[in-house]
């Protein structure tokens, strides 16, 4: 089948609304009608992540868009589907995030103006980014339901034409041309994933996917502190428990299009625990040197599960947003570091004599440990008062190295307690038997 989907495309497509529900040609009529105004994101193998895995993964880089999100899709769709007097009038929009920040920057671009109101936690680089490309940021609520009421309420006292961030026609359309760019690139994909939160992204490429390829297999994936999308599926009250790090699919109200679609093309909603989705983040900043934000990696996180369905099949990720911030990022990084064994924390019982400590040091050095912090303490301790507890900070080469480290340390008759209680660790059992102690 021809997945080009060339159309004519002229004023009268863009300012009548595409019918209802969204279809295949909807979808095609979008990809022509936004082609030359976003980005068409690389779609590339990893052969790292595919080692790592045990399946062939292929990487679409929606956080190469220019406001780093594949909402960027849906929300030019849906702005040039606006008749003169509505881009006159104005938009609102209510987002957690990147929708807002694509809301605002074609809006801009296009010269609507724009009101964007965004939960009160949302991270600083998105209000700020939004506020940036001109639009006017209100912060209310404490998720996007709440911050979606506000929005209602201002579009209809101004007159505003309001874009709903997952649950219009037009949107899903957009979201959808990712599928298009994706088969087109590589036609043979037996599995797509992708994350979902109010289901416009998944049921987007559902409809795109399954009408190229109705043997491929569709995956949600959603944060196991806010399952709504799953929830809803099995008819189930849904129960939100956040914080999460994928906050950009923290939705608690699935959208009333996108569930039935989702319920038919999807295969299934795989939740991720959090460790899961930073483990997601860090390795790909470490192998594909990408930054990613929690929700925007969380499709890679079911391949992290050792779930054997992926097993050497051509899997699909799509990396849908790219907007974290630093200060989350930099926390990302330590606990990947601490998770992985090259950044540890012990406590050493040593003689509370003149150059015990200078020998404990010159050891750790000798192996090839580099000390980040020191704490010699004295006085909260049950040790006996000839002896002291000095707590370390260790950055090491990895777990091998570590567990090297830990075996020389009880070479030397030190005791060590571990402060760390990841169950990564090695079990150190033999290096607690100690006459310190």
């Amino acid at each position: 089948m021809d997945i080009d989907c060339l159309y004519e495309t002229g004023k009268e497509d863009r300012e009548e609304e595409m019918p209802p529900p969204v279809t295949f040609d909807s979808i095609c009529r979008a990809a022509e009608l936004i082609k030359g105004q976003i980005i068409e994101t690389p779609c590339v193998p990893s052969s790292t992540l595919s080692q790592i895995t045990g399946c062939e993964v292929i990487l679409k880089f929606e956080i190469f868009q220019f406001t780093a999100s594949f909402k960027e899709r849906g929300a030019l769709v849906k702005l040039l589907s606006l008749s003169p007097e509505e881009r006159k009038q104005g938009v609102a929009a209510m987002s957690a995030g990147n929708h807002g920040l694509a809301v605002a920057y074609h809006a801009r671009r296009l010269g609507i103006p724009a009101v964007i109101v965004m939960p009160r936690n949302t991270p600083n680089i998105k209000v700020e980014q939004t506020a940036s490309f001109g639009a006017e940021v209100i912060l209310e609520g404490s998720g996007v339901d709440e911050a979606g009421v506000l929005a209602k309420k201002l579009a209809e006292e101004r007159g505003l034409c309001f874009i709903h961030p997952y649950d219009d026609e037009q949107v899903i359309a957009g979201q959808g041309t990712i599928a298009l760019e994706m088969l087109r690139a590589f036609p043979d994909l037996e599995v797509l994933i992708a994350p979902v939160g109010g289901g416009g992204l998944l049921a987007g490429l559902a409809i795109a996917a399954k009408q190229l390829r109705p043997s491929i297999e569709l995956f949600g994936v959603q944060s196991v502190r806010c399952p709504s999308m799953a929830q809803a599926l099995k008819s189930l009250s849904v129960e939100c428990h956040p914080p999460t790090i994928a906050e950009g699919i923290a939705v608690r109200q699935p959208g009333r299009l996108t569930l039935p679609v989702i319920r038919r093309l999807v295969n299934e909603i795989i939740l991720a625990d959090e460790p899961e989705l930073e483990q997601a983040v860090l390795l790909l900043l470490e192998v594909e040197k990408a930054v990613v934000e929690g929700a925007g990696a969380a499709g890679l996180a079911p391949l992290l599960q050792k779930n054997h369905r992926f097993q050497g099949k051509k899997v699909g990720i799509v990396l849908s947003g790219g907007n974290i911030d630093l200060l989350i990022l930099s926390s990302i990084i330590q606990r990947g570091l601490v998770r992985s064994g090259r950044l540890v924390r012990l406590l050493i019982a040593i003689r509370d004599i003149p150059g015990a400590l200078s020998e404990v040091t010159r050891l750790l050095g000798e192996w090839g440990a580099n000390i980040i912090e020191v704490h010699h303490q004295r006085t909260f301790t049950t040790l006996p008062l000839q002896t002291t507890e000095v707590e370390f900070v260790l950055q090491t080469r990895g777990l091998s190295h570590w567990k090297e480290i830990l075996r020389e340390l009880y070479r030397a008759n030190y005791s060590v307690r571990l402060l760390d209680k990841n169950p990564d660790k090695v079990e150190t059992k033999s290096a607690l038997k100690s006459h310190y102690y």
